[in-house]
């Protein structure tokens, strides 16, 4: 074999790319990686990992501040931001260490540069040092993610405008913030700035905070936030001809739901209205790639409409999640591979916001049930009434069911509480297997246990819950 001649070159190594590569390569293909930053893409290096390492701080801050609640005495401890952005950047090392032995454990070849289709079947990379070379292969596929998206006439600086990269540069905590936009990246950062000790302000246009998730448990965590300090304008529209960049930050309005009009300002505007998919200077053009409202597009299996290229994760719109992008790249290489992958169906998607307290779901909320013409039958159960939860001094939230009143399916799950991005995979679990309602609620859990919560609410479900 030429020595870059290849079974298969993905492009991008973010968490969908490598764990393609590193799949493909299990298959028996010979594969290359070309990524033009570090292995290990956004969520390793601007997204999942280290913002979740700074909601860790965050919520062990919130945990220290209250340590009489828990019959304990100690020194009072604050905030030393520095060295939290430094436990941050150790997290990231060791795992971007970590993905690179896999690599190189699997005999992944990877190539450090700017990768462009120049056909179906062969590719130039543009080392830093500006070397090409050009790669062949039998398949391509693209995993080049996505970026914050700007808003126009509202670039980026860095300093007063800014997203959520640049949150993971700043070297200090702002005393207030603006946040623009209440989806997952933006309630995050409100509840990690909040508990810093910012005085923070969320606008979201939609009627409600985390708008594709259930409206009761957004409506939970809207009660929550605001308890906090948080200001939340939910059906709002933010006037960015308003905007004014002053010395002490930005000045803006905020026209509300009524059309009455309130001033917001911060040290900084923190843009969070989503991400831009990747797709220019990549040579989809030449090839004639599909893309449609900025997103690849493809099949079940990932295949473009151009033969031998396929497309994963944040480039192909969606859900932007990493762990949506790996499954992804696993069902595109065994479809490659000819191994008969089991295809993705986005009802057993699991999603979580890490806010304090989480947010998790999988499947259908209510109203999606309702609108798509299921009767519904719904089991709900707070944390309040959880022993462990209590024990933990984390009694905030509830867990939401959703069923099917005539085959007792279950539709879906959402809950808001603590470790609620560990107990959604239960709800995964059980949307995998066809679980009904049911046979959740005749599951044993062990007492006491968080995990109770979900064996309550589907009791509940049909009116049988126990400690309520």
């Amino acid at each position: 074999m030429a020595e870059n001649h290849y079974d298969l070159i993905v492009l991008g190594a973010g968490t969908g790319g490598y764990v393609a590569a590193i799949r493909a390569a299990q298959l028996g293909l010979h594969t290359a990686l070309v990524e033009a930053g570090k292995v290990g893409g956004t969520c390793l290096h601007q997204g999942c990992i280290p913002t979740k390492a700074l909601l860790n701080t965050a919520e062990l801050l919130h945990t220290l501040q209250h340590l009489p609640d828990y019959g304990l005495k100690g020194q009072d401890l604050g905030l030393d931001y520095p060295k939290a952005t430094a436990r941050k950047e150790k997290v990231v090392d060791q795992l971007y260490r970590g993905v690179q032995f896999l690599l190189k454990k699997n005999k992944v070849t990877v190539y450090g540069g700017y990768g462009t289709l120049t056909d179906p079947q062969h590719m130039e990379v543009k080392a830093p040092d500006g070397t090409v070379t050009l790669l062949e292969a039998e398949d391509i596929l693209i995993a080049t993610g996505s970026v914050p998206r700007e808003i126009p006439g509202m670039a980026f600086d860095g300093a007063r405008i800014i997203s959520s990269d640049d949150v993971l540069k700043k070297a200090d905590v702002p005393s207030s913030i603006v946040i623009l936009g209440g989806g997952a990246i933006g309630v995050e950062f409100a509840s990690m700035y909040n508990d810093f000790g910012s005085q923070v302000t969320v606008v979201e246009m939609l009627p409600h905070i985390l708008p594709l998730d259930d409206e009761e448990i957004a409506g939970q965590l809207t009660k929550l936030m605001t308890r906090r300090g948080i200001t939340i304008h939910a059906g709002a529209k933010f006037d960015t001809d308003s905007l004014r960049l002053v010395d002490s930050g930005i000045e803006a309005d905020v026209v509300l739901a009524d059309q009455s009009r309130v001033k917001v300002a911060g040290d900084a505007l923190l843009v969070a209205v989503g991400r831009k998919a990747v797709t220019e200077g990549i040579g989809l053009d030449k090839l004639g790639v599909a893309v449609e409202r900025g997103f690849i597009t493809v099949d079940d299996h990932y295949r473009t409409n151009v033969p031998h290229v396929y497309a994963i994760g944040d480039v192909i719109g969606g859900y932007l999640l990493a762990h949506v992008a790996a499954a992804e790249g696993m069902i595109a290489v065994e479809t490659i591979a000819r191994a008969n992958p089991e295809l993705l169906d986005r009802n057993r998607v699991p999603r979580v916001t890490y806010t304090r307290p989480e947010v998790a779901s999988v499947g259908l909320s209510q109203k999606e049930a309702e609108d798509q013409g299921y009767e519904v039958k719904v089991g709900t159960f707070p944390f309040r009434a959880n022993g462990k939860a209590l024990i933990l001094g984390e009694a905030d939230g509830m867990v939401k069911l959703v069923a099917d009143k005539k085959t007792d399916a279950l539709l879906g799950a959402h809950i808001i509480g603590a470790h609620a991005s560990d107990l959604i995979n239960e709800m995964a679990l059980a949307k995998f297997l066809e679980a009904t309602s049911w046979e959740v609620a005749e599951s044993i859990h062990a007492h006491p246990t968080v995990s109770e919560v979900l064996h309550e609410a589907a009791l509940a479900v049909d009116g049988r819950a126990i400690h309520m």
